[in-house]
């Protein structure tokens, strides 16, 4: 039977929102369904959807196609949120994602300097943002985000996942407006192609569930309000 089946869990019962998402059918074993996809709340599947925002001290590389002397490597956004560019000057980098930022340089540029300038702008180490990695991993940890991240290579960062780790049971806990939320998935499946890889964003917090994994973890996880999308076959 085919079907798309939606709950929440926590301690208040969360309305289900349409996410306007693909959802791939996922396999059932006896009457447990394997989670495909799971979604946080509206907000944070929009913050997910869009590319990086600079923050401060980020490290940039930018690019202007076909003039050598404007491009810099490794250029670092001050603790203000800004860099300096010759010809430019002060441009505020910071909460803008590398495609404004560079429609930004190219705008000022075209309008003394250059005819169509192309610009490109890349994070090459980022400083602002950072995800923390904990549970049934090989070496759990804080980790700086560099552009955007899944959910593989996060726990990547942490060197995979232990012996004893259950990888069918990764959440990802992630604040939106001041209320935590949590979303369960499926590692295992992910990394066989069967289902979604997430996008991490700054200050995540992912979990690897496991036999040692703290009771703490599990408590915690279990307090949160989650949103489920499941389809099976």
């Amino acid at each position: 039977m085919r079907g798309i089946w939606r709950w929440t869990r926590g301690p208040r019962a969360f309305a289900a929102w349409t996410l306007g998402l693909t959802i791939s059918a996922v396999s059932v074993i006896g009457a447990q369904p394997t989670i495909d996809w799971v979604a946080f709340p509206p907000a944070a599947a929009s913050a997910s959807q869009i590319d990086y925002r600079i923050g401060a001290l980020d490290k940039l590389d930018i690019t202007v196609f076909q003039v050598k002397d404007l491009t810099i490597e490794k250029l670092q956004v001050d603790a203000g949120g800004q860099i300096l560019l010759p010809l430019v000057g002060s441009v505020i980098a910071k909460g803008k994602t590398t495609t404004e930022l560079s429609s930004e340089i190219a705008r000022r540029l075209a309008e003394r300097y250059l005819q169509s300038p192309q610009v490109s702008v890349t994070v090459e180490e980022s400083v602002s943002q950072k995800v923390s990695v904990e549970g049934a991993v090989n070496e759990a940890g804080v980790f700086e985000l560099k552009g955007r991240t899944s959910l593989l290579e996060a726990v990547a960062r942490a060197k995979g996942v232990s012996k004893n780790a259950n990888p069918h049971k990764v959440t990802i806990i992630r604040t939106i407006d001041g209320v935590t939320h949590s979303a369960t998935f499926d590692l295992a499946a992910i990394g066989a192609g069967h289902a979604r890889n997430p996008e991490i964003v700054g200050n995540d917090v992912v979990i690897v569930d496991g036999s040692q994994t703290k009771n703490t973890w599990r408590g915690l996880i279990e307090a949160m309000p989650a949103l489920y999308w499941l389809q099976f076959l």
